[in-house]
């Protein structure tokens, strides 16, 4: 059987870009596939840090003329990753995150940046790299969301596509003036085209023309389908619920091991857990923290927002400093959050200590180094912080929402559950609910033989993309067998 080739578009892909969870995911599945028999390369836009990465690049596809300026599509690898790059400078050739410049403001003209990725993607799978002909095309969140609107469009005949939604609260909306200029027809702004609330919806769009939805997990795809969780688009998922589904996220467990990992004080496994300690005391020293064996160190590795739950965090640490747990927080976001754990940990520096920074390696030590891991978040698609947690010995203590659901089994779970408990999870999403999770996961951790299991239970959960990567190429041949039967 001839492998199934699958043009996956992202607007990043760890390890070469990254802002959140899409880039490990964008990184991760291609690799997985392989041993599926699917074919994956990934489409990304020519950033700088992209440009530089690229290893032996051909030149497969030149326009001379994309949206405002030349651009041409190279072939070439980087980070064990085929990848097929859009250099297109006057889009992407700038300083600053994928999204935004360096004062941390959106792009202006994100809406055309975007919709190039999404144009050549859909030229892509249409057969215009005769070298590399996709049977799917697999889009990654809003920015690369109009894909599937070119391919409706066009008039011509299409691969198959899949939309994967990673967060629904970024939905990509434009003004329709920009329609003409992106290169979509005037009947495509309607309520069953790319309108949406009068702008041109990016993520609406490939909700509404994709062949198969998937979400990053069961319970988030159940989620959405909500009024309160649908972000305005619960209707339309809703009346696509026959072909939405929520397939679960893994981590890469050769970066995320803690018996190799080079980034932490100590290396350890599941039967030495005792090598573990000197993360822990590693960790307090990195932070400022004093030296306490004995005190439940929590760690936060998180975009400081709304969404994360941190300002609860912020409400509970009165009472958790009161049982004497430390905290460690690394993470950067809203400008007043980032401000008041500053503030906390100046107040009380030997039991709270943040870093305002995104820094891989430091995630790597609180990963082995906390006892416990503070996933607090009022939504979650999946999230992938808990899944680390897990596969270091920090016991998760997560809100019951989305994928923190679907991956974290309480350890007093009501009526008992059919596996074997990991961590300690809480709801409804208060501060004060909260509190009483830290305060429950005190006393487990107090009671070492308790907590030794939970460490023991959580490292041995398989939190890598095997059967997810699965779970994806079995979707692939659905699409691929309806069509031909169609």
């Amino acid at each position: 059987m001839s492998p199934i080739r699958v043009l996956s578009v992202a607007s990043e892909i760890y390890p070469i870009v990254k802002t959140g969870g899409l880039a490990d995911v964008a990184g991760a599945l291609p690799m997985a596939l392989k041993a599926e028999g699917v074919e994956m390369r990934t489409l990304v836009p020519g950033y700088p840090g992209v440009m530089q990465a690229l290893q032996a690049a051909d030149e497969v596809l030149t326009l001379p003329h994309l949206h405002g300026g030349p651009a041409r599509v190279l072939s070439g690898s980087s980070a064990g990753l085929d990848l097929l790059v859009l250099d297109a400078a006057h889009l992407f050739a700038r300083p600053g995150n994928p999204y935004s410049s360096p004062d941390g403001a959106d792009w202006p003209d994100n809406g055309i940046r975007f919709s190039a990725l999404g144009r050549i993607a859909a030229d892509i799978g249409q057969g215009s790299i005769p070298a590399f002909a996709p049977d799917i095309v697999h889009a990654h969140d809003w920015q690369a969301g109009l894909t599937h609107a070119y391919l409706q469009y066009s008039g011509r005949p299409r691969p198959g596509t899949v939309m994967t939604v990673h967060n629904l609260a970024f939905q990509g909306q434009f003004p329709r003036a920009l329609l003409e200029q992106i290169g979509l027809p005037s009947h495509s702004f309607d309520i069953d085209g790319v309108e949406y609330y009068g702008a041109i919806g990016f993520l609406k769009a490939g909700l509404r023309f994709a062949d198969r939805i998937t979400t990053v997990s069961p319970t988030y795809a159940a989620e959405i389908q909500r009024p309160d969780e649908g972000m305005g688009l619960d209707g339309l998922l809703r009346g696509r619920s026959d072909v939405l589904s929520g397939i679960l996220n893994g981590i890469d467990i050769s970066v995320w091991n803690p018996a190799t990992d080079p980034q932490i004080a100590s290396p350890f496994n599941a039967d030495h857990l005792g090598n573990r300690a000197a993360n822990k005391v590693a960790l307090q020293r990195r932070f400022g923290l004093r030296d306490a064996p004995e005190a439940l160190l929590l760690g936060v590795i998180s975009r400081l927002s709304w969404q994360k739950g941190l300002d609860l965090l912020l409400e509970a640490l009165p009472a958790a400093l009161g049982e004497d747990i430390q905290i460690a927080v690394l993470g950067s976001g809203d400008q007043d959050l980032q401000g008041r754990y500053m503030a906390a940990a100046e107040a009380k520096p030997d039991q709270i200590g943040v870093s305002i920074a995104y820094d891989e390696s430091l995630a790597h030590l609180i990963q082995a180094g906390a006892d416990a891991l503070v996933v607090p978040s009022r939504f979650e698609p999946c999230g992938l912080t808990q899944l680390c947690a897990l596969r270091y010995g920090a016991v998760p203590v997560v809100s019951r929402v989305g994928g923190l659901v679907d991956t974290v089994v309480d350890a007093d779970e009501p009526g008992g559950a059919s596996e074997p408990a990991t961590g300690v999870k809480f709801g409804p999403v208060t501060a004060e609910q909260l509190t009483g999770a830290l305060r429950r996961a005190n006393v487990l951790f107090r009671n070492k033989p308790v907590w030794r299991q939970l460490q023991h239970n959580g490292m041995a959960v398989d939190v890598s993309w095997r059967h997810r990567a699965s779970q994806y190429a079995e979707l692939y041949r659905q699409i691929v067998k309806a069509r031909q039967v169609g």
